[in-house]
């Protein structure tokens, strides 16, 4: 395995950091998928014992991001189209339902900070800024997240946000990007009008238009 830009750890939630470490690694493809995970080695990179990594490992088995191949070294998991066709189906439900619980209660803060958070992602795209333009998305749609005041929402995405994400990073497109820019403008004007219906078809639309757009040829297929 090629080493990558791993640090020593210097603080005690060795599991956590190795996790979120690794996570990141392989969200943002600097792991590739398909690409082999040896936890002695890893642990050497990290400067700490193999339990971590191996606990690690496991979680991440857990969330589909690596998985282990009987008789072989554990690797990173490919990236599969009807996986991810699931993933949007599953994350695109649960979207609409934070929006429909947030609607009613979305503040002109928050209204403006979804807007400004569009701006950010538009500003990412036509940079081609694949990394900030996925985390301008994804601070637009945390707004209806927090404003929906249901962690179990929250919780549940967490458990396939990240394939989603590495999807996008493998298959990004400013053209169709820009997309989700106007579905976002659409969103917002909903939500001004207290169109709660609206706001929640919308959000589920641009959920549901992004996997179709990514989900046709992932990497590693």
């Amino acid at each position: 395995m090629m080493k990558h830009n791993i640090k020593p750890l210097k603080r005690m939630s060795f599991r956590e950091e190795v996790y979120q470490t690794l996570k990141r690694a392989i969200v943002h493809l600097e792991l590739k998928p398909g690409e082999r995970l040896h936890d002695q080695e890893l642990a050497a990179q990290f400067g700490i014992s193999r339990t971590p990594v191996r606990e690690a490992l496991k979680r991440l088995e857990d969330e589909g991001l690596v998985e282990a191949v009987p008789g072989s070294a554990t690797r990173v998991a490919p990236l599969k189209a009807e996986e991810a066709r699931h993933a949007f189906t599953v994350t695109a439900a649960l979207h609409a339902l934070a929006v429909k619980l947030s609607v009613p209660s979305l503040t002109e803060a928050d209204l403006q900070e979804l807007e400004d958070c569009n701006n950010g992602l538009q500003h990412a795209i036509e940079k081609e800024d694949i990394v900030a333009a996925i985390e301008a998305d994804e601070a637009f749609h945390r707004v209806f997240l927090h404003a929906s005041e249901n962690p179990e929402i929250t919780r549940a995405l967490e458990k396939i946000v990240s394939k989603i994400y590495r999807l996008e990073m493998s298959q990004f497109s400013s053209v169709s990007s820009m997309k989700s820019v106007e579905q976002h403008k659409r969103i917002i004007e909903a939500c001004k009008q207290k169109d709660t219906d609206a706001a929640v078809r919308l959000a589920e639309e641009n959920w549901l238009s992004l996997g179709e757009r990514l989900a046709g040829h992932p990497e590693g297929e």
